[in-house]
């Protein structure tokens, strides 16, 4: 199995992601967007999975490559029916690039928080990995206002009605962070933007209430991480039949 990765920005990586790829010898090639690194051919790519980044969509002048990449994502989906994963600045750009519509929210959704599956998502093989609830890491100011063409619901929180989304039967969008390791706030907190959000949302301490947060709930972020990449996995070797 071969994955081409497209990141944003060093710090948002596939985190735990990275240690299920190894253990079941997926290989995976980073490109760095921001830093100039070109899309390859998808060629010989069993997936697309894309991060986040502190970056919006609608972002074009400041950071020319998100057309290249938008393009790309929607090869990937439309033209390959390639299995897709998007976390966070992914998901927003799997619904933008599909012909969806991503908005700013009327304030950031910031912290450890609920989500829940809808019908649909108890229902897919995919995300339906996950219990019907559960505690999830936040750190967004932008949102899916408006799906894509067939885009399904699949979960939803109080703050942000599209949480994840699929589109056919193998793309799939997920705004809350499932790649958590012990290191990730840390690293986060030091970004600007983050950094701002979280002022925003949790007050003056807020890095520390979402770092104690986080270590609190790490051991179900990361067993709801390995429910979800088994069974997108799933869905990549029914895709491959060749390479399972």
């Amino acid at each position: 199995m071969r994955f081409l990765v497209l990141q944003h920005i060093d710090a948002e990586h596939p985190g735990i992601l990275r240690d299920f790829m190894a253990e079941d010898g997926v290989r995976w090639d980073a490109v760095e967007l921001d830093e100039g690194d070109a899309i390859p051919s998808l060629d010989g790519y069993d997936a697309m999975v894309v991060m986040g980044g502190p970056m919006d969509v609608w972002e074009e002048d400041m950071h020319p490559w998100l057309v290249p990449e938008k393009a790309a994502i929607t090869e990937a989906v439309l033209e390959r029916e390639m299995p897709f994963l998007g976390v966070c600045l992914g998901h927003q750009l799997l619904a933008d690039a599909l012909g969806g519509e991503v908005a700013a929210m009327r304030s950031p959704e910031v912290g450890i928080l609920d989500v829940e599956l809808t019908g649909e998502g108890r229902r897919d093989p995919v995300l339906g990995s996950a219990p019907a609830s559960f505690k999830a890491l936040q750190w967004h100011g932008a949102e899916v206002a408006r799906l894509p063409p067939g885009g399904v619901v699949l979960a939803r929180s109080p703050a942000c009605p599209v949480q994840a989304f699929r589109v056919g039967d193998s793309a799939f969008g997920i705004q809350y962070h499932v790649e958590l390791t012990d290191a990730t706030v840390h690293q986060w907190g030091v970004i600007p933007e983050y950094a701002a959000a979280l002022a925003q949302t949790l007050g003056a301490d807020g890095l520390d209430r979402m770092q104690a947060g986080a270590a609190t709930h790490m051991g179900e972020f990361n067993e709801n991480a390995r429910r979800l990449y088994d069974a997108f996995m799933a869905v990549v070797r029914a895709r491959s039949p060749a390479r399972r």
